[in-house]
C-alpha cells in the first residue's frame, strides 16, 4: 500500500497570540533592573573619571606652586641684592658723585617731643556756595 501525503496551506496571518500579563511584568522587572545597574555603573565611572581629572588639576597646580615658590626665592634673592648697604655706597658715590659729610656740615633738626597730628580744616570758597573742602 503507498500512502500520499498532501500538503495543505495554512494561512496563520489571522492568528494573534495573546500577550502573557506575567511575562510582560517580567520583561519590565528586568529592564528596570538593567537600567538601575547601567545608572550606577555610570555614576562609578563618572566619579572615577572626575577623580582622575582632579588629580591631573591637582598636580597641575603643584608644579605650578613650586614654579611661584622658586620665582619668590629669587625675587627676595633679587631685593636683597638691592638693599645691600655697599651696592647703595658705591652708587651714591660713582654714579651720583656723593660724599661723606664733614663735621659740622650737617645740623641736626629737633621737632616736638610728642607727636603731631594734623586736623583738616574746613575752608569757605569764594564763590559763596559755602561748601568746605
Amino acid at each position: 500500500m503507498r500512502d500520499y501525503y498532501t500538503v495543505k496551506r495554512i494561512d496563520n496571518s489571522r492568528l494573534v497570540r495573546t500577550a502573557n500579563p506575567n511575562r510582560l511584568r517580567e520583561s519590565c522587572r528586568i529592564v528596570a533592573y538593567g537600567a538601575v545597574l547601567a545608572a550606577g555603573l555610570l555614576l562609578f565611572a563618572w566619579q572615577h573619571f572626575q577623580c582622575l581629572q582632579l588629580g591631573y588639576q591637582l598636580e597641575e597646580l603643584k608644579a605650578e606652586r613650586a614654579q611661584v615658590a622658586e620665582m619668590n626665592q629669587r625675587l627676595k634673592l633679587e631685593v636683597a641684592a638691592l638693599k645691600a648697604p655697599m651696592r647703595i655706597d658705591a652708587i651714591a658715590r660713582n654714579t651720583l658723585g656723593l660724599t661723606m659729610p664733614v663735621p659740622g656740615q650737617v645740623a641736626p633738626v629737633y621737632g616736638p617731643a610728642e607727636a603731631v597730628v594734623a586736623q583738616a580744616r574746613g575752608v569757605a570758597s569764594s564763590s559763596g556756595g559755602g561748601t568746605t573742602r
